[in-house]
């Protein structure tokens, strides 16, 4: 999902003095939209940080990226739903914010492989999901959409999902489990009501509805 990237870079001098203002001006939680607009930021952040290119350390290993990524999550805790999960930017961030991460080289490869307890990993998501979930509703999403943006970040994140789907939600006409678990149709306003009483459901056990 997410109909444009956003790619948003922080400069060193904004990392080092740990200002996110600009950022925080732009998409802080009163600026955000609701509704359809908010669903189509989703999966749509890139992060980067600029002015450490010829720094061969990992960025998770730079004390001042870990400082600041892990204060600006605390300011603006809701990676899970903005990030995108096409790049391993949110990935690395994540890093940043964890307690213990060690580093590990691959055969065959120039490039190191960040390491970290899984436990630590899986309370930071835990934690998230709360943020997560408050854009969720706020953008009005449905319980399948919120499961499927839930199991990507797990995938994500190369954890274990074994959550069943939410049932499908029923169309319009549809049936809705209402009476013991059983289907019931899906009762229309002008449609006689259920009662017996004789009278139109709007004007009966409807009203106000």
């Amino acid at each position: 999902m997410g109909s444009q990237l956003v790619y948003y870079q922080f400069s060193r001098s904004k990392v080092e003095s740990g200002d996110w203002s600009h950022f925080l001006g732009l998409y802080a939680p009163d600026k955000l939209p609701t509704g359809l607009r908010l669903r189509e930021m989703m999966n749509s952040f890139v992060f980067c940080i600029e002015g450490w290119d010829d720094d061969p350390r990992e960025i998770h290993m730079v004390p001042e990226i870990r400082r600041f990524y892990s204060t600006f999550h605390r300011v603006w805790p809701y990676w899970l739903y903005f990030c995108n999960l096409d790049v391993d930017t949110m990935g690395a961030m994540t890093m940043c914010c964890l307690p213990s991460v060690n580093t590990m080289q691959v055969d065959g490869q120039t490039q190191v492989r960040a390491t970290c307890d899984p436990l630590d990993l899986i309370e930071f998501i835990k934690r998230d999901f709360t943020p997560m979930n408050l854009m969720c509703e706020r953008s009005g999403m449905s319980e399948r959409a919120i499961y499927d943006r839930t199991r990507g970040v797990f995938n994500y994140f190369n954890l274990p999902f074994d959550v069943a789907p939410p049932p499908a939600e029923p169309a319009s006409g549809g049936y809705f489990a209402t009476r013991n678990g059983v289907p019931q149709p899906k009762i229309g306003r002008n449609d006689p009501c259920p009662c017996g009483s004789g009278n139109k459901y709007k004007k009966c056990c409807g009203n106000g509805l």
